[in-house]
C-alpha cells in the first residue's frame, strides 16, 4: 500500500524532450527549478494523486540489471542526491533516445526528488519520472472598467497526468519497487515509456499472484470449459461469479481449497490443472498455489469478470448469484430462461 500524504518534493528538474524521428530537439535547462512553496504544493499533488493502483513493477535487463540505463541513473541520484540535475539530463537524453515512434508527443520532462514516500509501512525517498504530453485550453475571466474580458491559454492539466513513475528506494537487488502511469498511449506507440524508457517488468507480490489466478479463471471458462464440457452461459457465469465470491471471502488463496470449493467436480479440477499449465507457458508468467490475497488487484479484475448472458439483440441477463433460481428449456418459440424472484425494484 502506497501513502504519499507526507511525501515532500525536495528537488526537481525539467527538461523538454520532443520526438527523435520527427527532428525535434532535446532542450536541457542550465539548473534545477526553483519553486514557491504553492507551486510546489500544486506540482506535489498533480505528480502524486494518480498512483493510485498497488500494482507495482521492477526494473530489469535481459542481460544484468546493471545495464538497465534508468536503473542506474536513480541509483546515482539516491547514493548522491545532489547529481539529480545531472542524471536527469542523461534521464532525458536516454527518453529521447526511445522517442521514435511517429505518434509519440514531445513534452515536458521532470525529474523529481521526493522525501517521506510510505510504501508498505516503510518510509523512504522516491525519484519521480513524468512527462506532459497533451496541453489543456482554460479560460482566463478579469475584470476590464465596469466589464469583463475573457482570454484562453493552453496550459497543462494538473487533474491529469500523462506519463509518470515512481521509483521508491528499496528492495535494489531486486531492481527497486517502481509504480507507473500511462494515461495516453494504447497502441505500440505506449511501449517507448514502459518497454524501452523504464525497461519494467512486473513485480511478482500478492497483486502479481491475484491477477493472473483470476485471468487464468476467466480465460479457462470462456475457452477450455466450453471445449471440453457441456456447460450454458449461466453455468459459465456462475463459475465466475463463485470465482471472484471465493477472492473476495478470503484473505489467502490455496489452489486446492479453490478447486474444491468452486470448481468442486473432479474431471473439471483435473481439466483446470491442465490448462494452468499451458496458460502459463503460453503467456510466460508463473501462477503460485499459495499466496495473500490483493483486495485491490480483485477489485479492478473483477470488473472484467462480467455476469451477463446476451440474448441476441434483445436481452441481456445479469446473474449475481444462486443459478439454482435459473431454468434454461426450449419450445415451439425458441430458446428460454426461466427466472424466480421473490421481489422486483
Amino acid at each position: 500500500m502506497l501513502y504519499t500524504n507526507s511525501a515532500y518534493l525536495k528537488n526537481i528538474s525539467l527538461h523538454i524532450v520532443g520526438n527523435k524521428q520527427n527532428e525535434e530537439n532535446v532542450h536541457i535547462a542550465k539548473s534545477l527549478l526553483q519553486l514557491h512553496d504553492e507551486v510546489r504544493d500544486i506540482l506535489s499533488l498533480y505528480f502524486l494523486s494518480s498512483f493510485k493502483s498497488n500494482e507495482y513493477f521492477i526494473f530489469f535487463h535481459d542481460s544484468d540489471l546493471k545495464y538497465n540505463e534508468v536503473y542506474g541513473f536513480v541509483t546515482d541520484i539516491f547514493n548522491q542526491p545532489d547529481s539529480l540535475y545531472e542524471n536527469s539530463v542523461r534521464l532525458a537524453k536516454h527518453l529521447y533516445e526511445q522517442s521514435t515512434h511517429p505518434k509519440i508527443k514531445g513534452g515536458e520532462f521532470y525529474t523529481v526528488y521526493f522525501k517521506g514516500c510510505i510504501i508498505d509501512g516503510e518510509t523512504v525517498d522516491a525519484v519521480g519520472l513524468f512527462k506532459s504530453e497533451n496541453k489543456d485550453t482554460f479560460l482566463k475571466v478579469f475584470s476590464s472598467g465596469e466589464d469583463f474580458e475573457i482570454e484562453s491559454e493552453k496550459g497543462v492539466n494538473i487533474n491529469k497526468l500523462d506519463k509518470g513513475c515512481l521509483i521508491f528506494n528499496t528492495e535494489k537487488e531486486k531492481g527497486y519497487v517502481v509504480a507507473v502511469v500511462d494515461n495516453t498511449n494504447k497502441g505500440a506507440d505506449a511501449q517507448y515509456w514502459i518497454d524501452h524508457f523504464l525497461h519494467v517488468r512486473q513485480r511478482k507480490d500478492e497483486y502479481y499472484n491475484t491477477q493472473n489466478v483470476m485471468s487464468l479463471c476467466k480465460n479457462f471458462v470462456k475457452t477450455e470449459l466450453p471445449q471440453q464440457f457441456e456447460v450454458s452461459k449461466a453455468d459459465q457465469v456462475d463459475f465466475l461469479n463463485k470465482s471472484v465470491q471465493f477472492f473476495k471471502e478470503n484473505d489467502n488463496f490455496n489452489l486446492n481449497e479453490f478447486a474444491n470449493e468452486v470448481i468442486r467436480q473432479p474431471e473439471i479440477i483435473e481439466s483446470f490443472n491442465q490448462y494452468k499449465s499451458s496458460f502459463q507457458k503460453d503467456f510466460d508468467i508463473e501462477i503460485a498455489d499459495n499466496f495473500m490475497i490483493s483486495e485491490s488487484a480483485v477489485k479492478k479484475q473483477s470488473r472484467t469478470l462480467k455476469s451477463v448472458i446476451k440474448l441476441d439483440k434483445n436481452f441481456d441477463i445479469y446473474i449475481h448469484g444462486n443459478r439454482d433460481l435459473m431454468e434454461q428449456g426450449e419450445d415451439k418459440k425458441g430458446k428460454y430462461y426461466k427466472v424466480y424472484y421473490k421481489e422486483e425494484s
